[in-house]
């Protein structure tokens, strides 16, 4: 199964959302590597673990201004060289790194991963994370660098390697360092990335800017590049409330979902709920009868392999143990409580069961044969994450019924 040919809700998605790196600059996260835990108390290796598939030239000695990005420009496509470099010309445009961006959903929360160029990224990052050779050599050798924090809800195992992602086939990568990283970005990995993780190579840029208001030249960039696809974004505002409210933000989601979810554009609504772009909706949610459940709204795409995954439940005499009148939906057009991170539900590509007896963070009482029946048909359990999720399942290839 390659890149391209399954569904994974590991998708790649393009959020302008949840800004993990710019509010976590503490100590824990710019120790020396070799002397970090993971989250399951392990310690990453005292070396970087050699990846010669995913190995690029070491940074060298850091050069240059290092200061946080004033503007992120995310787009649905890659920015062409013409483009960047209007941009460049820009009166009080002081500098502009171009890098891979994209969303990953990893345990229905999404990682927002930067491939870069170790060199010139890390200016845009705090002076102790730029100056730190470790981590920049580590990224260069092939791992990852991410906030500590954000390994709590992810399955590092002990040698410090996680999937980066849901999907049966999603790549496993290991943590080299713990750092914080730049506005609207969570995690780094080099850019020999890219291919592996079906990014859309160069889709967003860093800018700094000079004496001027950043806010003052949106207009002048959103004129240089598609406005229709792409967001520009002040990282002010996302320091203060993790997203930009002045922005229609742009979801691209690249890989093996791009044609559940393709391009999601949305509006911030207040109370965590947001609101799709209308076109988006109309062509990729629908609502559909089910055995069991009744009529469910979901993404078109999921249909099949849930009414398979039903049917199988429903002949092996197991109806009685999913509760419709406890089935808390699919669609949900929303963010994950509590952030501004969106979930598979936000694509209509999940949906939670018998949520009473089923609560984050329990085993759950959901039957073991309901579980296998949703696995045998593409579905990931959340009861069998690190930090379990025992009502949710949520799709991880596609399987059609014969």
């Amino acid at each position: 199964m390659n890149g391209r040919g399954s569904v994974a809700i590991a998708a790649a998605l393009l959020l302008a959302v949840a800004a993990g790196g710019c509010e976590d600059s503490s100590r824990a996260d710019q120790q020396p590597a070799g002397t970090r835990t993971s989250a399951t108390g392990a310690a990453p290796s005292t070396s970087p673990t050699l990846d010669p598939a995913h190995a690029v030239e070491p940074p060298g000695r850091r050069t240059g201004f290092v200061g946080y990005p004033d503007i992120v420009v995310t787009s649905a496509d890659t920015i062409d060289p013409d483009t960047v470099a209007a941009i460049k010309h820009i009166r009080h445009v002081l500098d502009v790194d171009q890098i891979s961006l994209a969303d990953v959903i990893v345990q229905n929360q999404s990682l927002r991963v930067a491939a870069v160029d170790p060199a010139t990224y890390r200016n845009y990052t705090l002076v102790g994370v730029a100056d730190s050779k470790d981590v920049w050599d580590r990224v260069a050798a092939g791992e990852i660098a991410l906030p500590k924090r954000l390994t709590r809800k992810l399955a590092v195992d002990d040698n410090g390697f996680f999937p980066l992602g849901s999907t049966e086939d999603a790549p496993r990568i290991h943590i080299g360092a713990y750092a914080a990283q730049a506005p609207l970005v969570d995690a780094v990995v080099n850019e020999a990335w890219v291919p592996d993780l079906d990014m859309k190579e160069g889709n967003a840029l860093l800018i700094r800017t000079g004496g001027a208001a950043p806010s003052t030249l949106r207009k002048a960039i959103k004129a240089a590049v598609d406005g229709s696809r792409s967001s520009v974004q002040m990282t002010d505002a996302v320091a203060r409330y993790n997203l930009d409210p002045a922005v229609v933000q742009t979801a691209v989601v690249t890989g093996t979902v791009a044609d559940a979810v393709g391009v999601y554009r949305y509006s911030v609504l207040g109370g965590g709920r947001i609101a799709p772009d209308p076109g988006w909706v109309a062509s990729h949610i629908t609502t559909e009868v089910v055995p069991i459940l009744g009529a469910v709204t979901c993404n078109k795409l999921i249909f099949p392999q849930l009414k398979a995954a039903l049917q199988d439940i429903q002949s092996q005499g197991l109806a009685d143990e999913i509760h419709p009148n406890e089935y808390a939906g699919c669609y949900n057009a929303r963010f994950i409580a509590g952030s501004t991170k969106l979930s598979n539900h936000a694509f209509g590509l999940a949906l939670d069961l018998n949520v009473p007896g089923n609560q984050r963070g329990t085993v759950g009482q959901m039957d073991r044969g309901v579980v296998a029946a949703f696995e045998k048909w593409g579905f990931t359990w959340g009861g069998r994450w690190g930090y379990t999720d025992p009502m949710h399942f949520e799709m991880n290839s596609v399987r059609r019924p014969g």
